[in-house]
């Protein structure tokens, strides 16, 4: 049986896996981040719990491995669309990769994941060919199969931009590893362009996820006469914390090559959401391009 909350509040979604057993659930990464950052977090039995899922959005290592350090659980990312029905990955392990030491097979848990059963899918070029499967080169994700949508009703543009020879143009950029398994470091909108340079958004703000005092972070471009864009936080600190600029900065440079950390970071009580609870990256940006 499924159990439902009319609205997502974290003290009720844990007391709701304790009093109905809960065993399985599928969350957006806010939630899960709200979840294991929450002062009662270690008040209540989650003993039920098989398998946590994320999706929506991209999900930091860092908070995969709290997830799982604190329900005990299995852990599964999820990727998919609207019009893909909606799975199109998940990274569950292949058999053999479970022998693998435990920080390797957390590695692979907290990437995007493998094809969906269904559905072929591949990471592609500029010119349409297949991307190297190594870990760096970036690509595009193209899907197809019978779970698929064939269009947008009553509307032939949209459809033809976004489907090709009966592969549907995901706008998501993507890596693959040898074993197939992909990992989505941005959208292809939100890629950003600094000195000729793309940074992706998601690996930057893998980073800042590592930071102790940090609880939610968007990465954006912002215009810069100099550079064309500029790498930009947002970030909104946990309770009791504290961080400055030139710390989180300096964090960064750490961790990333030098041109990838932000060049500025803006401080908030909380970043905006959508309506699901996704991070308005979309909005953010907008602040800054009125500006």
């Amino acid at each position: 049986r499924h159990v439902f909350l009319p609205t997502f509040d974290t003290p009720s979604v844990f007391r709701l896996i304790e009093k109905e057993k809960i065993t399985i659930t599928n969350l957006i990464p806010t939630m899960l981040n709200m979840m294991v950052n929450h002062p009662d977090v270690g008040k209540y039995d989650y003993s039920s719990l098989r398998v946590l899922m994320s999706g929506g959005a991209p999900i930091a290592p860092e908070l995969v491995k709290k997830i799982i350090n604190t329900f005990k659980c299995d852990y599964i990312q999820t990727y998919g669309m609207t019009e893909t029905s909606p799975y199109l990955t998940l990274s569950i392990l292949k058999e053999h990769l479970k022998s693998l030491p435990w920080e390797e097979q957390l590695r692979y848990k907290a990437k995007t994941g493998r094809e969906f059963i269904t559905v072929s899918l591949r990471v592609v070029d500029e010119n349409e060919n297949d991307i190297k499967k190594d870990e760096k080169q970036v690509g595009e994700i193209i899907v197809k199969g019978d779970t698929i949508t064939p269009g947008y009703w009553k509307l032939p543009d949209e459809t033809e931009k976004a489907i090709k020879d009966g592969w549907l143009y995901t706008g998501d950029l993507a890596v693959m590893d040898e074993e197939g398994y992909i990992q989505i470091v941005d959208r292809k909108k939100d890629m950003i362009i600094t000195g000729g340079e793309n940074v992706y958004s998601t690996e930057v703000e893998n980073v800042l996820y590592m930071h102790p005092a940090i609880l939610e972070a968007a990465v954006i471009g912002v215009p810069d006469e100099h550079w064309g864009e500029a790498v930009k936080a947002v970030v909104a600190l946990k309770e009791g914390h504290s961080a400055t600029e030139k710390e989180i900065i300096e964090f960064c440079k750490n961790h990333l090559a030098h041109y990838k950390a932000p060049k500025s970071v803006d401080f908030v009580n909380a970043l905006p959401k959508t309506g699901s609870g996704k991070i308005y990256k979309k909005g953010i940006r907008e602040i800054y391009w009125k500006k």
